[in-house]
């Protein structure tokens, strides 16, 4: 444990805003689940839940870019601060931060959701096999069962390939020489890149190797603020106007992903596209001095953004409550019902959730994560 070792404090202001914004969109494809077809007819309904927010995948790619940032950020910090990687200091930390909720999340859904829908008059029909969720391997149980029964285990799914990649991240930082850091971010990215083409006709969206090179993109630009000098210079000294451009198309992303990336090639370097512009948004946020906006001037979404962690995961949980109580009392029948109750309810509820989730359940091991930690937020 690190308790006598004088610890070197970073902090990134604005990450916990633009973590919130990447859960919203999460959530948004999750709620206004309806099975009134008139309802789903409708053209709001079309345009929010089929082409806005069919799924999350935006969301959980920004996700996977800011994990890559700060997991390589504190990785390379701490190998020029100690002199060396503390790979299982840093597995402990990892674990301690991201098991006791995920394991919470396994318990309900293949416990708590089957008792619940049968005592609601439903028939539970699991398909997720346990032990691949005990061990973090829900996107290959996706790929082989199908999306579970339990909406609860259905976001997993994408906490189980950050683990993976926390599991060998820290070995290649320990194994490999500093001078050649920079070539482990190119063969991954590239490699990624490869693996798609190879496997385009499978299931490359829950396959790790089609989705870690969004890690390292944002491993990239932890490396280049961090080594070069010139390009940090760049982007502190960056125009406010030009940095502009990476919000832009994130909303075009959002709103025409299905039209922009049409053909085989576009569909394989999806990620990669993407990827880059959320680092652009990340270093920009983090290191420019000339930025039009900075997340964290919203203060109520940085409070929030703390509990992103939670807010992703018990999101579900709300919606299932939220919904199963607008079934019983029939108030689900209606659009503007969904809009005035469900929406704000599931939204408030999920905060509540992931409040208390965090204040009297996730701090207690975050206190103890810290105790393994040589750099630390201030």
């Amino acid at each position: 444990m690190t308790d006598l070792i004088k610890k070197e404090k970073i902090f990134f202001p604005n990450l916990d805003g633009l973590r919130f914004f990447s859960f919203l969109v999460v959530f948004f494809a999750h709620i206004f689940v309806t099975d009134y077809d008139y309802i789903k007819n409708q053209g709001w309904y079309k345009i929010f839940k089929v082409k806005l927010f069919h799924d999350g995948d935006i969301g959980v790619s920004f996700f996977f870019v800011l994990s890559g940032f700060l997991i390589s950020y504190l990785l390379i910090k701490e190998k020029e601060y100690t002199g060396r990687i503390h790979v299982f200091s840093f597995y402990i930390r990892r674990a301690l931060r991201i098991w006791p909720l995920y394991y919470f999340m396994v318990l309900f859904g293949f416990i708590a959701f089957p008792f619940l829908k049968s005592l609601f008059g439903e028939v539970p029909n699991e398909t997720a096999d346990p032990v691949l969720c005990s061990v973090f391997l829900n996107n290959f149980d996706r790929i082989v069962n199908g999306p579970p029964d339990s909406s609860v285990l259905s976001v997993l799914w994408s906490v189980a390939i950050e683990e993976q990649f926390y599991l060998f991240w820290p070995l290649l930082f320990f194994l490999v020489p500093p001078r050649f850091y920079f070539y482990i971010f190119i063969v991954i990215i590239s490699g990624s890149i490869v693996f798609r083409t190879m496997f385009i006709n499978e299931s490359i969206e829950l396959l790790t190797p089609g989705v870690i090179g969004d890690m390292a993109i944002g491993g990239l630009a932890a490396y280049l603020s961090i080594k070069s000098k010139r390009f940090l210079k760049m982007v502190e000294n960056s125009n406010k106007f030009l940095n502009i451009i990476p919000y832009l198309a994130a909303v075009l992303f959002l709103v025409y992903k299905y039209e922009i990336f049409f053909n085989p090639f576009l569909i394989v370097t999806k990620r990669a596209i993407i990827s880059f512009f959320f680092a652009w948004i990340i270093l920009e946020q983090n290191f420019c001095k000339n930025s039009l906006f900075k997340i964290s001037s919203l203060k109520t979404v940085t409070q929030l953004g703390k509990y992103t962690y939670g807010l992703y995961c018990l999101h579900r949980i709300a919606i299932l409550i939220v919904m199963t109580i607008m079934q019983l009392l029939g108030i689900n029948k209606h659009a503007w019902q969904l809009w005035v109750i469900e929406f704000p309810a599931c939204l408030l509820l999920s905060i509540v959730l992931s409040y208390y989730s965090y204040k009297y359940f996730e701090s207690y091991f975050l206190k103890l994560k810290d105790k393994f930690a040589y750099i630390v937020k201030r």
